[in-house]
Protein backbone atom coordinates (compact mmCIF):
# COMPACT_ATOMS: atom_id res chain seq x y z
CA UNK A 1 0.00 0.00 0.00
CA UNK A 2 1.32 3.41 -0.99
CA UNK A 3 -0.48 6.47 0.38
CA UNK A 4 0.48 9.87 -1.02
CA UNK A 5 0.13 12.85 1.32
CA UNK A 6 -0.76 15.99 -0.59
CA UNK A 7 0.76 19.44 -0.15
CA UNK A 8 -1.47 22.47 0.36
CA UNK A 9 -0.86 23.50 -3.26
CA UNK A 10 -1.91 20.05 -4.48
CA UNK A 11 -5.01 20.11 -2.28
CA UNK A 12 -6.04 23.43 -3.83
CA UNK A 13 -5.66 21.93 -7.32
CA UNK A 14 -7.84 19.04 -6.17
CA UNK A 15 -10.36 21.56 -4.84
CA UNK A 16 -10.66 23.09 -8.33
CA UNK A 17 -11.17 19.68 -9.96
CA UNK A 18 -13.79 18.74 -7.38
CA UNK A 19 -15.61 22.05 -7.63
CA UNK A 20 -15.93 21.40 -11.37
CA UNK A 21 -17.54 18.04 -10.56
CA UNK A 22 -20.01 19.89 -8.33
CA UNK A 23 -20.79 22.36 -11.12
CA UNK A 24 -21.26 19.48 -13.58
CA UNK A 25 -23.74 17.80 -11.23
CA UNK A 26 -25.47 21.18 -10.92
CA UNK A 27 -25.71 21.46 -14.70
CA UNK A 28 -27.23 17.97 -14.83
CA UNK A 29 -29.74 18.92 -12.12
CA UNK A 30 -31.33 21.31 -14.64
CA UNK A 31 -32.06 18.40 -16.98
CA UNK A 32 -33.00 15.50 -14.69
CA UNK A 33 -36.73 15.07 -15.25
CA UNK A 34 -39.18 12.52 -16.71
CA UNK A 35 -38.62 11.75 -20.39
CA UNK A 36 -34.87 12.40 -20.44
CA UNK A 37 -32.51 9.60 -21.47
CA UNK A 38 -29.37 8.80 -19.51
CA UNK A 39 -27.45 9.10 -22.80
CA UNK A 40 -28.66 12.70 -23.02
CA UNK A 41 -27.35 13.38 -19.51
CA UNK A 42 -23.99 11.88 -20.45
CA UNK A 43 -23.70 14.17 -23.48
CA UNK A 44 -24.43 17.24 -21.35
CA UNK A 45 -21.84 16.24 -18.75
CA UNK A 46 -19.16 15.39 -21.31
CA UNK A 47 -19.53 18.72 -23.09
CA UNK A 48 -19.66 20.71 -19.84
CA UNK A 49 -16.50 19.10 -18.47
CA UNK A 50 -14.57 19.59 -21.72
CA UNK A 51 -15.81 23.18 -22.09
CA UNK A 52 -14.20 23.79 -18.70
CA UNK A 53 -10.85 22.48 -20.03
CA UNK A 54 -10.99 19.24 -18.06
CA UNK A 55 -11.20 15.57 -19.02
CA UNK A 56 -14.04 13.26 -17.91
CA UNK A 57 -12.03 10.70 -15.97
CA UNK A 58 -14.50 7.83 -16.13
CA UNK A 59 -14.43 7.48 -19.91
CA UNK A 60 -12.14 4.62 -20.85
CA UNK A 61 -11.50 3.39 -17.30
CA UNK A 62 -10.15 -0.17 -17.60
CA UNK A 63 -12.26 -3.08 -16.42
CA UNK A 64 -10.69 -6.33 -15.16
CA UNK A 65 -13.90 -8.13 -16.19
CA UNK A 66 -14.42 -6.72 -19.70
CA UNK A 67 -14.42 -3.61 -21.89
CA UNK A 68 -13.42 -0.15 -20.59
CA UNK A 69 -16.17 2.15 -19.30
CA UNK A 70 -17.76 3.75 -22.39
CA UNK A 71 -19.20 6.96 -20.93
CA UNK A 72 -18.26 10.13 -19.03
CA UNK A 73 -20.62 9.64 -16.07
CA UNK A 74 -22.27 6.70 -14.33
CA UNK A 75 -26.08 6.88 -14.30
CA UNK A 76 -27.56 4.39 -11.85
CA UNK A 77 -31.37 4.30 -11.77
CA UNK A 78 -33.46 2.81 -8.92
CA UNK A 79 -32.05 -0.66 -8.12
CA UNK A 80 -28.75 0.03 -9.91
CA UNK A 81 -26.24 0.67 -7.13
CA UNK A 82 -23.29 1.93 -9.20
CA UNK A 83 -21.66 1.97 -12.63
CA UNK A 84 -24.84 2.26 -14.67
CA UNK A 85 -23.93 2.90 -18.32
CA UNK A 86 -25.82 5.79 -19.96
CA UNK A 87 -27.85 4.77 -23.02
CA UNK A 88 -30.77 5.89 -25.19
CA UNK A 89 -33.03 3.12 -23.90
CA UNK A 90 -33.01 4.23 -20.26
CA UNK A 91 -35.61 7.00 -20.05
CA UNK A 92 -36.21 8.62 -16.68
CA UNK A 93 -39.73 8.28 -15.29
CA UNK A 94 -41.64 10.12 -12.59
CA UNK A 95 -40.76 8.64 -9.21
CA UNK A 96 -37.34 7.28 -10.21
CA UNK A 97 -34.16 8.00 -8.33
CA UNK A 98 -30.88 8.32 -10.23
CA UNK A 99 -27.36 8.36 -8.83
CA UNK A 100 -24.95 10.33 -11.01
CA UNK A 101 -21.28 9.64 -10.32
CA UNK A 102 -18.88 12.05 -12.01
CA UNK A 103 -15.11 12.46 -12.20
CA UNK A 104 -12.87 15.12 -13.74
CA UNK A 105 -9.16 15.47 -14.37
CA UNK A 106 -8.08 19.12 -14.23
CA UNK A 107 -4.48 20.37 -14.12
CA UNK A 108 -3.19 16.91 -13.24
CA UNK A 109 -5.53 16.14 -10.32
CA UNK A 110 -8.82 14.30 -10.00
CA UNK A 111 -12.24 15.24 -8.69
CA UNK A 112 -14.89 12.65 -7.79
CA UNK A 113 -18.40 13.05 -6.39
CA UNK A 114 -21.83 11.46 -6.62
CA UNK A 115 -25.38 12.64 -5.91
CA UNK A 116 -28.66 10.73 -5.96
CA UNK A 117 -31.41 12.80 -7.57
CA UNK A 118 -35.18 12.55 -7.38
CA UNK A 119 -36.99 12.44 -10.72
CA UNK A 120 -40.13 14.48 -10.16
CA UNK A 121 -42.05 13.41 -7.06
CA UNK A 122 -40.74 10.25 -5.42
CA UNK A 123 -42.20 8.03 -2.70
CA UNK A 124 -41.60 8.73 0.98
CA UNK A 125 -39.63 5.52 1.43
CA UNK A 126 -37.22 6.56 -1.33
CA UNK A 127 -36.88 10.02 0.19
CA UNK A 128 -36.01 8.45 3.55
CA UNK A 129 -33.37 6.25 1.91
CA UNK A 130 -31.77 9.28 0.25
CA UNK A 131 -31.92 11.37 3.42
CA UNK A 132 -30.31 8.63 5.51
CA UNK A 133 -27.59 7.93 2.95
CA UNK A 134 -26.66 11.60 2.64
CA UNK A 135 -26.66 11.98 6.43
CA UNK A 136 -24.33 8.99 6.71
CA UNK A 137 -21.87 10.63 4.30
CA UNK A 138 -21.55 13.68 6.55
CA UNK A 139 -21.38 11.52 9.69
CA UNK A 140 -18.51 9.64 8.05
CA UNK A 141 -16.80 12.93 7.19
CA UNK A 142 -17.07 14.05 10.84
CA UNK A 143 -14.93 11.02 11.73
CA UNK A 144 -12.36 11.68 8.99
CA UNK A 145 -9.79 13.59 11.03
CA UNK A 146 -6.08 13.07 11.65
CA UNK A 147 -5.45 10.61 14.46
CA UNK A 148 -8.55 8.52 13.78
CA UNK A 149 -8.66 5.41 11.59
CA UNK A 150 -10.39 4.34 8.39
CA UNK A 151 -12.54 2.03 10.52
CA UNK A 152 -13.95 5.01 12.41
CA UNK A 153 -15.42 6.36 9.15
CA UNK A 154 -16.94 3.03 8.13
CA UNK A 155 -18.28 2.28 11.60
CA UNK A 156 -20.09 5.62 11.75
CA UNK A 157 -21.67 5.19 8.29
CA UNK A 158 -22.65 1.58 8.95
CA UNK A 159 -24.19 2.33 12.33
CA UNK A 160 -26.31 5.21 11.06
CA UNK A 161 -27.71 3.25 8.09
CA UNK A 162 -28.15 -0.17 9.65
CA UNK A 163 -29.89 1.33 12.68
CA UNK A 164 -32.63 2.42 10.26
CA UNK A 165 -32.87 -0.98 8.60
CA UNK A 166 -30.83 -0.32 5.47
CA UNK A 167 -28.10 -2.45 3.90
CA UNK A 168 -24.47 -1.42 3.45
CA UNK A 169 -22.88 -2.82 0.30
CA UNK A 170 -19.65 -4.62 1.22
CA UNK A 171 -18.06 -5.25 -2.18
CA UNK A 172 -17.79 -1.57 -3.19
CA UNK A 173 -15.80 0.99 -1.20
CA UNK A 174 -14.43 4.52 -1.22
CA UNK A 175 -10.80 5.23 -2.01
CA UNK A 176 -7.81 7.49 -1.90
CA UNK A 177 -7.61 10.05 -4.71
CA UNK A 178 -5.09 12.47 -6.18
CA UNK A 179 -3.17 12.31 -9.43
CA UNK A 180 -4.93 8.98 -9.94
CA UNK A 181 -8.67 8.54 -9.57
CA UNK A 182 -8.24 5.46 -7.38
CA UNK A 183 -5.36 5.46 -4.91
CA UNK A 184 -4.74 3.82 -1.55
CA UNK A 185 -6.28 3.43 0.94
CA UNK A 186 -9.62 1.73 0.44
CA UNK A 187 -12.40 3.39 2.47
CA UNK A 188 -15.15 0.87 3.32
CA UNK A 189 -18.58 2.00 4.50
CA UNK A 190 -18.45 -0.51 7.34
CA UNK A 191 -15.89 -1.40 9.97
CA UNK A 192 -14.86 -1.11 13.58
CA UNK A 193 -13.68 1.97 15.45
CA UNK A 194 -9.92 2.14 15.84
CA UNK A 195 -9.26 -0.35 13.03
CA UNK A 196 -7.61 0.19 9.68
CA UNK A 197 -5.22 2.78 8.30
CA UNK A 198 -4.32 5.71 10.55
CA UNK A 199 -5.59 8.98 9.09
CA UNK A 200 -2.94 11.67 8.59
CA UNK A 201 -3.17 15.32 7.58
CA UNK A 202 -2.68 15.61 3.81
CA UNK A 203 -4.44 12.35 2.93
CA UNK A 204 -7.19 12.83 0.33
CA UNK A 205 -9.99 10.29 0.19
CA UNK A 206 -13.38 9.81 -1.45
CA UNK A 207 -16.06 8.72 1.01
CA UNK A 208 -19.08 7.21 -0.74
CA UNK A 209 -21.83 5.37 1.12
CA UNK A 210 -23.70 2.92 -1.14
CA UNK A 211 -26.86 2.00 0.73
CA UNK A 212 -29.71 -0.36 -0.15
CA UNK A 213 -33.35 -0.17 0.91
CA UNK A 214 -33.41 -3.94 1.35
CA UNK A 215 -30.75 -6.61 1.52
CA UNK A 216 -27.12 -5.63 0.92
CA UNK A 217 -26.57 -8.38 -1.68
CA UNK A 218 -25.66 -7.23 -5.19
CA UNK A 219 -24.86 -8.73 -8.59
CA UNK A 220 -23.16 -7.68 -11.83
CA UNK A 221 -25.04 -7.40 -15.12
CA UNK A 222 -23.74 -9.01 -18.35
CA UNK A 223 -22.27 -5.65 -19.47
CA UNK A 224 -19.65 -6.31 -16.74
CA UNK A 225 -20.16 -2.83 -15.24
CA UNK A 226 -23.70 -2.34 -13.96
CA UNK A 227 -24.18 -3.43 -10.33
CA UNK A 228 -27.76 -4.03 -9.12
CA UNK A 229 -29.38 -5.01 -5.84
CA UNK A 230 -30.20 -8.71 -5.81
CA UNK A 231 -33.68 -8.14 -4.36
CA UNK A 232 -34.54 -5.37 -6.87
CA UNK A 233 -35.03 -2.70 -4.19
CA UNK A 234 -33.64 0.82 -4.68
CA UNK A 235 -30.16 1.96 -3.69
CA UNK A 236 -28.68 5.40 -3.00
CA UNK A 237 -25.12 6.71 -3.42
CA UNK A 238 -23.62 9.98 -2.22
CA UNK A 239 -19.92 10.86 -2.41
CA UNK A 240 -17.58 13.66 -1.40
CA UNK A 241 -13.83 13.98 -1.88
CA UNK A 242 -12.14 15.36 1.23
CA UNK A 243 -8.70 16.29 2.54
CA UNK A 244 -7.81 15.11 6.04
CA UNK A 245 -6.95 17.84 8.52
CA UNK A 246 -6.00 17.78 12.20
CA UNK A 247 -9.33 19.14 13.41
CA UNK A 248 -12.00 19.00 10.68
CA UNK A 249 -12.04 17.53 7.17
CA UNK A 250 -11.82 19.92 4.23
CA UNK A 251 -14.64 18.97 1.82
CA UNK A 252 -13.26 19.54 -1.68
CA UNK A 253 -16.40 18.66 -3.67
CA UNK A 254 -19.75 20.40 -3.32
CA UNK A 255 -23.50 19.74 -3.50
CA UNK A 256 -24.27 23.45 -3.24
CA UNK A 257 -25.09 23.96 -6.92
CA UNK A 258 -27.24 20.80 -7.07
CA UNK A 259 -29.22 21.72 -3.99
CA UNK A 260 -29.72 25.29 -5.19
CA UNK A 261 -31.25 24.01 -8.44
CA UNK A 262 -33.00 20.84 -7.27
CA UNK A 263 -33.96 22.05 -3.82
CA UNK A 264 -33.96 19.77 -0.80
CA UNK A 265 -36.72 17.25 -1.44
CA UNK A 266 -36.31 15.14 1.69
Amino acid sequence: MQIFLKTEDEIELMYKANQLVGKTLGELAKHIKPGVSTAGLNKIADEFIRDNRAVPTFKGVPNPYGAPFPASICTSVNDVVVHGIPDEKTILEEGDIISVDCGTLLDGFNGDSCYTFCVGEVSEDKKKLLKTTKESLYIGIENAVAGKHIGDIGSAIQGHCEDQGYGIVRELVGHGIGKEMHEDPQVPNYGRKGNGVLLKAGMCIAIEPMVTMGDKSIYMMPDRWTIRTRDGKPAAHFEHTIAIRKDKAYILSSFEEVERIEGIKY
